[in-house]
């Protein structure tokens, strides 16, 4: 693909360019996962241990200390465990990607300046590392939820579909990040109170349902908002997906997803000089 080609804001160019890059992407994923965990005795396994740790401090502060219990529940302090990681799993794949985002292409110098390095793939990079994350974290809620409930709903198959209007998202909005980073230092710190405003606007530790009817609208405007609901409703609730508001969202993010990738091609080409 040649320079002018490669800096088209074409949807089917960002498609081409992860197809013929597959592999580079997936080494690069894998270089970063091993990467985190290089040099410490107990290496990848610390992706799983991690998340256990969470779940049972997370248990404990808010079902034994402030003895929590989900709105519409059993009221088991298990089951509020496992709402409350189900939500966290979704805020962190989208925080581990956007908190990252203004630093991709800064800390990634000696990509820029080889001019056939296919630099937009570099979000898709960092969504792959997270969704690592997300995996493994799903694989420790499930060991859970079979042990104390038994087999899950088969409506958690739908997970996937529920996660897509999130994935492009974050796409999008690592896109314009990346871009905006290196040309404005200070994104990285904006970046970094947004997202810890955003979860606790999102109904991570508490639904939507508890608010006061005045103060729920202010909830709706989280992104996250429609995408932690529905997780937890394919995974603990067994309900399917409001499929009216999956399309719109994901409409949505499908446009950001667009303009983001169209605002980092449009940007690249002064990259070299600032850096």
């Amino acid at each position: 693909m040649n320079p002018h080609a490669a800096r088209s804001i074409s949807p089917s160019t960002l498609i081409r360019s992860i197809r013929s890059n597959r592999s580079l992407i997936f080494n690069l994923i894998r270089r970063e996962v091993s990467g985190r965990y290089r040099g410490s005795a107990m290496g990848l396994l610390w992706s799983f241990f991690n998340p256990v740790l969470m779940l049972a401090v997370y248990t404990f502060v808010f079902s034994v200390v402030f003895k929590a219990r989900w709105v519409g529940g059993t009221g088991s302090k298990t089951e509020f465990a496992l709402v409350l990681f189900s939500g966290l799993m979704v805020f962190n794949l989208f925080s581990e990607c956007i908190n990252r985002a203004p630093t991709l292409i800064v800390g990634n110098v000696n990509y820029v300046k080889k001019v056939i390095f296919p630099l937009e793939i570099l979000t898709c990079v960092a969504l792959g590392s997270a969704a690592f994350h997300l995996l493994i974290s799903l694989l420790v809620w499930l060991i859970f939820y079979v042990l104390f409930f038994g087999i899950p709903h088969a409506t958690i198959l739908l997970l996937p579909f529920v996660l897509l209007p999130l994935i492009l998202l974050t796409l999008g909005l690592s896109w314009l990040l990346a871009s905006l980073g290196v040309y404005l230092r200070d994104v990285s710190q904006v970046v970094g109170i947004i997202t810890t405003v955003l979860m606790f606007l999102s109904p991570i530790f508490y639904p939507v349902v508890s608010l006061p009817e005045s103060y729920r609208p202010f909830m709706l405007i989280s992104p996250l908002t429609f995408v932690i609901e529905q997780a937890r409703d394919v995974m603990i609730w067994g309900r399917p997906i409001d499929l009216q508001g999956w399309v719109v969202h994901t409409s949505l993010s499908g446009l950001v997803a667009c303009l983001g990738f169209a605002w980092f091609q449009k940007t690249r080409k002064g990259f070299a000089d600032v850096l």
